[in-house]
């Protein structure tokens, strides 16, 4: 439903203001308590703030370590399969979270693709098909205290080859 919608308004909106306005009012991620406070114009950055609020604040007065979490679990995802295009499949594979300490402040975070990585994907998933790509993310503070670190795996396949894949297990 999102994507054909994404791909209706993208006739008339920018991808970045899509990106931004649609995770922003979408329910799933609005219970997250994240909010994207911007995209750059080709999604190779986007950024976000968790705010501490009644919403998400735990039994000590720091945002939850879910919250924490699910404000930053489909944007390297859904920033990749934009940014990559319609032949190729993303999926989020893993994460590890390494909670660092409380954050009893709000809580930013930096997603980010160089053009370089983009290429070095787009190569690797042309000659095997398929990768695993694991990126680093820190949540901080606004002075960059680290409130936890992510590294996150992302599955990339071609969009034949998982199609043909997901044909021969069934």
């Amino acid at each position: 439903m999102y994507e054909t919608l994404f791909t209706f308004l993208n006739r008339y909106f920018k991808k970045a203001t899509l990106f931004k306005v649609g995770f922003n009012l979408s329910p799933m991620y609005k219970r997250s308590c994240g909010k994207i406070i911007f995209a750059s114009e080709n999604l190779h950055l986007v950024k976000i703030k968790i705010p501490l609020s009644y919403k998400n604040k735990n039994y000590v007065g720091s945002i939850f370590g879910g919250s924490l979490f699910a404000a930053t679990d489909p944007i390297y995802m859904i920033q990749l399969m934009q940014i990559l295009g319609k032949d190729y499949v993303v999926w989020d594979k893993k994460t590890d979270i390494k909670f660092k300490r409380p954050a009893y402040e709000h809580a930013f975070a930096t997603f980010e693709f160089s053009t370089t990585e983009i290429n070095e994907i787009v190569k690797k998933v042309q000659a095997e098909n398929e990768m695993d790509y694991t990126k680093t993310l820190h949540i901080t503070a606004k002075n960059g205290t680290v409130f936890a670190e992510l590294d996150k795996t992302l599955y990339i396949a071609t969009k034949v080859y998982y199609k043909e894949k997901r044909g021969l297990k069934n």
